[in-house]
Parts: C-alpha cells; structure tokens; sequence
C-alpha cells in the first residue's frame, strides 16, 4: 500500500571536505554512530555502539584499486511510515539520519550513502559513466575481534557455527575451507549479536548475492562483489549490519524492509497470504477408511474438502499434474483431470497454486505466466530455477504481472526486502523444508534456521506434520528414506508454523491427521498467516529455544519450541490493562516425547491479563502454543 507520511526531512549539515576530513553519522537515538574517513585515497569506516567499538577501520569501496577523494557530504534525517501489503508488521516507522557522499574515482564520480538506523546501518553506491574496463564492484571489509563467532547457512544442512573469525581461513577436516553466505550472525565479544547482509538487490541490475570471504592477507571477513552489467548506471544492493541486543530481535529488525524499493504493484488488493495444503508428502497415505491417497481427482477433492470446512485458502498441487514440458506446452497427466480439480476448487471456494519443475522441460517464462493466469491458478511454486539473479528478478516480475504469487523452491535466490518492493513474491525455501531430500530434520537445525535462514525473509519450511507415527514408518511415498528420524510434538509441529515467518504457510499432511487433532488444528485454523500487526521474539537462544508472539488486532498467537527440554517464563505484560482474556494452550503432556511418544497432547482453557507469567513447559524437542483473545 502506497501510504507513506513523511513527518521529517530535515538537512542537518552540508559542507565541503577535504580527504582527510571524519565524517560522521549516528542513529536517531544516537546509540549508533558510523565514523568515515579517507586513508591516503582509500575510504575506511568505524561502527560504533555506544562506546564500543563494533567494525574497525574497514575498507568500503566501489573501484577499490583506484584512489578516491571526497568532495562533499550532507546529512539528513528522516522519518516516515508506511504500510507492508502483508508481513510482520501493519505499519512500520522508517526513522534513519543518512550521510551522503559525493566521491571522485580519478574522474569517475560515485555517491556514497550511509544510513544509521537505531538498529543498524546501511550502506549503499551509486555511480555514472561506470564501463567494464573500470572493473567496478561493491567490497566492504567486516573488521571484528578475531574471537566473534560467525554462524551461517548451509543450504539444506544444519547452518554452521560458531565459527571464530580467526578460523575462517583454516580448512575443515575435509581440506575444505568453510563456505559461509548471507545472512551471517555473528556473535560479537562485546556481547552484541550481529547480522550481516544484504537488501533490494531487485534494484541492482549487474550484480549478484552478497559473496563472504576470509582475505587471509587482511586477516579479516569481506563481501566483494564485481559490478557485470553493460549499463553505465551503477546502484549497488544495501549492505546491511543489524545490531541487536538479543539474537532474537534481529528477527523483527525492520532495516532491512526499510531499505528496499517501496510496492511497485499498483493494485496489490489481489495479493492475499494464507495458508495452504498440499499433496506431496500425502502420496501413499492409506486413512483409517481405506482410502490411499495419490495423483487422482478423488485425492485432490479431499483436500480441497478440508480446506473449505476448515478456511485454509490455498490447496499447492506438486509437480504430478502434468508429465512433459515443451517450449510453449504442457502434456497434462492423464491420471487426474486438471479442470475438473480447478472447477472443484472454485465451487468451495480454494485457490490453487501449482508447482513448476524445470527440470520436465523448460515451457519459456515469457508464456509461462499467462498460461498459469489461464488455467485460473493463483500461484506458482517454482522449483530448479537455480541461483540466477536476473532469471529470478523476471520471474517475479512476469508472476506480478499475470498477478500470481511466486514461491520459489531449491536454494533460490535471497531477494532480502522483496517482498516490500514485490509483495507477490510470498516465500522461498532458502532452508531445508521439512522432509526435503527424503530426510527430516532435528529440533536443533530447526532452532538455527529459524535464527539464521529466516533473517533474509520469509521461508517456506512445510512445518505441521500431525500424524508424525506415519511419517516414521514410512507410510508415506515422499517421507523420509531413514525410518523414525523425524524427533518432533504435534505441539512443537503447531508451534512452528507460526515461528517461522511466512506468506504461504505451507502444511504437509493429510487431511485426516488434521481432523483427528482437530483441537490441536484449530491454533494453526485460527492463525491470520501474514495479517499480523505486531510481532515480538520473546525468548531465544542458539541450539536451544525459541518463542514468538505474534498480534492480529486484538488477539495474541503464541509459539515455542525447546531443544533439550525445559521451561520458558512467557510475561504476558503486552495484554492490554483491565482486560480479561480467554487463554487456549496447546501442549506437551508429562508423557509426550519427542522419540518415543510424539502425538501425545493436551489442549486446556484458562483466563489472563496483563502481567501474569504462563509457565510454558516443553518435553526435548517438544513446543508449546498460546491462542489469547479478549473475553
């Protein structure tokens, strides 16, 4: 939505400095304070928060082996809001003091824009008259204390860390050096958790995902990416460096939202988050009537069934519904009957969205698009595109165009800030989804990923397995290859799907699980996916727990999740004052547990109000949910 008020622009300096001249900046609330400097034609920066000092005399640079010289500077402060068309937030203030830079590269002129968020900061360059000859790219050193340690993604593996910065540059046990990618979370020795990455890459045509490296000579972390493009234009992405008190609320920094490029869709009404089911990991599920599901029309109307009894808006067909790919055609499967289904759908009121693998063939994305508009889909889930920046940015524009929402799937490419700027694009799977590669999961990667993966945006982690029993007996086609690998609760599995932040939550299992918990179903029925108007991270710990509170008007939904098992004191001082409040939980049992007895749960009614401390206890592995709403 295009609701933007503008409360304060307001130019505090402009002046003309010589190289050797400091340049400063700091946070609204003056906690942050980023210091420039020219070092014999070469910039270097200093973070600061408070008196302590985060990044130390570290390079930024756009034409790094060329001397530079600055030739002005202002500063300005500025403070907005707006409102995201879905997210974690229903209004945002967007509140930083920017410098800005006017640079000489030796004749090639550049602008250097520094802004200092109260959570962080941001840096990005622009540039003109850029040729390739000029060999331009975005580098910035990370100068932290040797002793920081660097946790990262690994794909679909358990992220890795901590890492010492000084053993960044050492090889594994394997004679490979560790390869480390955004978004980096970094524990630094003055008790800070930072998160380093990037943002709006959408907007910076010519170059590719942030790129981490230990520069053994420097003895330091740096980003250095090469500036590809024929343009003349130059815009970098933002660099960003969040800077947190708690690990947790790095997850609900808006800096990296705020920076991006504001809604370039016009008429957004049509973008609708939600939940959605799907048929993957059901194939092969016999229900306790007899009734085996598989790629049929009698399958597909089961689904569609329960998700119109039970407000689930979205029903994702996997990649079964057509069985060869040509340029400009599909050769549908002959075991269901497509329009039919789609029809279904329509009658009871579910959207479809379905499932792409380029792998079957590549149809060409400039017909790929209208055709799925069509068929009447609302959506496309698409697998095997790779990692290709531009490849990526077009799909999202095509999808926007034929006003389909686009959830990429296999390690697809980390577009932070997005869904600010393409609010269609509703999620990826830059994690690895729940059973994904015919394996599951432990409650320990589950913690890191939605610590780590989930800083770059919304993840699409297929969370909510009910009739876990099943899926460890490998009555599932799809499940995963080792048997009785998947440690989880129903709760925890309950609890997942709203601690880990999605525009399409997508549930895996099958009907009849959901109906036979159904009142463990309702916390996950009742949630608003992607309405919310508040979020907060109330406890977190690496390899250990964590618990989201997540706001709809003036209802609360509460998730958490505990690796080893324990009790996490939930204070209830955001409820309103002199309200009384109806309480559901959702919760392990004395007997639940995680390896031997996974479904056992329990589901109680109580009253709180404001200031009262729920004790939420959590077997190993286990989760807790809360679903709070006014009496």
């Amino acid at each position: 939505m295009k609701n933007i008020v503008l409360t304060l622009i307001f130019v505090l300096s402009l002046f003309g400095c010589k190289s050797s001249k400091n340049l400063e900046v700091t946070s609204p609330d003056r906690q942050i304070k980023i210091v420039i400097n020219n070092q014999e034609g070469h910039l270097k920066y200093n973070l600061y928060d408070g008196e302590k000092e985060m990044v130390l005399n570290s390079e930024i640079s756009i034409l790094q082996n060329v001397k530079v010289e600055v030739l002005e500077s202002k500063v300005q402060e500025v403070n907005t809001t707006w409102n995201p068309v879905w997210g974690q937030f229903s209004k945002i203030q967007d509140h930083y003091k920017e410098l800005e830079v006017s640079l000489d590269y030796e004749g090639t002129l550049a602008t250097l824009l520094v802004r200092a968020y109260n959570g962080g900061v941001a840096f990005r360059f622009k540039a003109e008259g850029i040729s390739p000859e000029n060999n331009a790219a975005f580098f910035v050193e990370y100068g932290m204390p040797h002793s920081s340690g660097v946790y990262s993604p690994a794909g679909e593996g358990q992220p890795y860390g901590p890492i010492s910065i000084a053993d960044l540059g050492q090889a594994k046990a394997n004679g490979k050096k560790h390869k480390i990618k955004m978004p980096l979370v970094v524990e630094h020795e003055e008790h800070k958790f930072l998160s380093l990455l990037e943002s709006d890459l959408i907007s910076a045509p010519g170059f590719d995902v942030i790129k981490f490296n230990y520069d053994e000579q420097k003895k330091t972390l740096v980003a250095n990416n090469p500036f590809k493009s024929e343009e003349k234009r130059l815009i970098t992405p933002w660099r960003l460096i969040l800077l947190e008190d708690q690990i947790g609320d790095l997850l609900t920094n808006t800096v990296p939202l705020n920076v991006a490029a504001p809604n370039q869709i016009q008429d957004a009404s049509w973008i609708k988050p939600g939940k959605t089911l799907w048929d993957w990991r059901v194939h092969g599920f016999t229900t306790e009537d007899g009734f085996t599901y598989g790629i049929d029309n009698e399958s597909y109307f089961r689904f569609i069934d329960f998700a119109a009894e039970n407000g689930i808006e979205y029903f994702l067909i996997d990649d079964a519904w057509y069985t060869k790919v040509e340029p400009g055609k599909m050769t549908m499967s002959d075991k269901l009957d497509l329009d039919k289904v789609a029809a279904y759908a329509e009658e009871k009121g579910v959207e479809l969205i379905l499932y792409y693998d380029r792998r079957q063939g590549d149809y060409g994305d400039e017909a790929l698009f209208p055709y799925y508009q069509s068929l009447g889909m609302k959506g496309i889930k698409y697998g095997f595109m790779g990692t290709n920046v531009p490849f990526t940015r077009n799909a999202i524009q095509m999808s926007a165009k034929s006003n389909l929402l686009i959830d990429f799937h296999d390690g697809p490419v980390p577009f932070t800030g997005v869904t600010r700027t393409y609010p269609n694009a509703i999620t990826r799977e830059f994690c690895h989804a729940q059973q994904d590669s015919r394996r599951a999961f432990t409650p320990k990667t589950f913690i890191r990923m939605a610590l780590i993966n989930a800083l770059q945006g919304p993840l699409d982690m297929n969370n909510g397995v009910f009739d876990i029993s099943s899926v460890n007996a490998g009555e599932r086609e799809k499940g995963p290859k080792k048997l009785h690998s998947l440690h989880t609760t129903v709760a925890a599995e309950a609890a997942r799907t709203l601690i880990i932040f999605s525009g399409l939550v997508c549930i895996p299992d099958a009907p009849e699980a959901y109906t036979k918990k159904q009142d463990l179903f309702e916390f996950i029925q009742e949630m608003p996916v992607g309405k919310w108007d508040e979020t907060k991270i109330l406890h977190a710990k690496m390899d250990g727990y964590i618990s989201t509170a997540r706001r709809h008007g003036e209802q609360w939904f509460i998730g958490s999740v505990h690796n080893d098992g324990g009790t996490l004191d939930i204070n209830l001082d955001f409820l309103e004052d002199n309200k009384s409040y109806r309480i559901t939980y959702y919760e392990d049992t004395e007997t639940t547990n995680s390896n031997s007895n996974p479904e056992a749960y329990q589901v109680r009614i109580g009253t709180a109000k404001k200031g009262d401390v729920v004790k939420a206890k959590m077997v190993a592995g286990g989760g807790h949910c809360m679903w709070i709403r006014p009496e």
